[in-house]
């Protein structure tokens, strides 16, 4: 049985958590944010790809600037949209980390048969801001994994766009956990 309690954030204190713990003992939580301001809808998938369109690609070269249009318009988002922005990466990149498209560097010579763990997920960071169609044609096809692409800052987009909005730092709590070798499934040997 689900019970749904809606409560006003400023409301939260430590007795109601405590009556939470006593009154739902070995309950799961379900955490959702709904911002009660004008125009705060719903940061969608679409939202995302238009978002990581931003991305200035003719700045390539120099990461930071490359990213700096999309931390820019982040930080004019509602915050709910940029914790939404993080949680579809991290959906993303889970969904890239499978043993399928680590092959391509499992089977690179040069690489001997060992993986970087840090490289595969910079590598599936540029797939995903490459935009849509790159991120669903190299889920499909596992092999078109490029072996010398990568994107590292798009890990570090809503970070800086929270603090530039906030002046405070960002903690993510990612629906995905987007690590390599997180995807239990995804690395099983088909």
């Amino acid at each position: 049985m689900t019970t749904v309690l809606k409560i006003n954030i400023d409301d939260l204190d430590s007795g109601f958590v405590e009556n939470l713990k006593r009154d739902f003992a070995h309950a799961a939580v379900e955490i959702r944010l709904q911002e009660q301001t004008e125009g705060a809808l719903a940061f969608t998938e679409a939202d995302f790809w238009r978002a990581i369109a931003l991305l200035d690609w003719e700045k390539e070269g120099d990461d930071e600037r490359v990213a700096e249009p999309l931390i820019n318009f982040l930080a004019e988002q509602p915050i709910s949209h940029i914790y939404r922005f993080s949680d579809i990466l991290s959906e993303k990149l889970w969904q890239l980390d499978t043993h399928a498209h680590a092959k391509v560097f499992l089977d690179d010579p040069e690489e001997e048969g060992l993986l970087s763990v840090d490289d595969f997920l910079y590598t599936r960071c540029a797939v995903v801001a490459n935009g849509q169609q790159y991120y669903e044609n190299v889920l499909a096809n596992p092999h078109l994994m490029p072996l010398e692409l990568t994107f590292e800052p798009l890990l570090y987009v809503a970070l800086k766009a929270y603090k530039r909005k906030t002046g405070k730092n960002f903690t993510p709590y990612h629906a995905y956990n987007y690590e390599t070798y997180s995807n239990k499934l995804g690395w099983q040997k088909q």
